[in-house]
């Protein structure tokens, strides 16, 4: 009987087995496209400034070096998609003024060209606004700078200020 049982046993576990099944399925993703930013100090010829070390330095005139109280200079610059980027971008920029020359202070505002003097300053938008969007690759956004020194600046002084552009992908385009 106990035999009996044994030979049941193994009968009734091989048709378990029998009745067992199993099924499987993968998906297999990637990031597809591009993404990213580049900027031009002259409104035309863009590349990649990815580091503080290879910023590109913005051109605000033949008076930038040698400011007087209360004068100001100004420059441009602009920022667009990379051309091959399959998406749009919203972009926060920041100004670091750490390092600027004592007396002077720096602001930019938004404007539709790469033009940049007192009078395109005056007629931007959203001065000091941290962040706007990028929608197209052919599409820059222009930034007018300027730099103003106050009623007392240090004679024979230097100082430098810097801005990123801290681009996150959004919709694609």
């Amino acid at each position: 009987m106990l035999a009996g049982g044994l030979v049941l046993g193994v009968g009734a576990a091989i048709t378990l087995a029998a009745w067992t099944d199993q099924e499987w399925a993968k998906g297999v993703f990637g990031s597809g496209g591009a993404f990213g930013i580049e900027g031009s100090a002259d409104g035309t010829t863009f590349g990649e400034h990815a580091t503080e070390a290879a910023a590109a330095t913005l051109n605000f005139g033949l008076d930038a070096d040698n400011l007087a109280p209360n004068e100001a200079v100004y420059a441009s610059f602009a920022v667009q998609l990379i051309s091959t980027s399959t998406n749009q971008a919203d972009v926060t920029v920041s100004q670091i003024d750490t390092a600027a020359l004592a007396g002077t202070t720096a602001s930019y505002v938004y404007t539709t060209s790469a033009t940049c003097n007192a009078t395109t300053y005056a007629a931007g938008t959203n001065e000091n606004g941290t962040t706007f969007s990028l929608a197209a690759v052919t599409t820059p956004q222009y930034l007018c700078f300027k730099v103003a020194a106050g009623s007392i600046i240090q004679p024979n002084a230097t100082g430098t200020v810097v801005w990123t552009f801290d681009a996150e992908s959004a919709d694609a385009i």
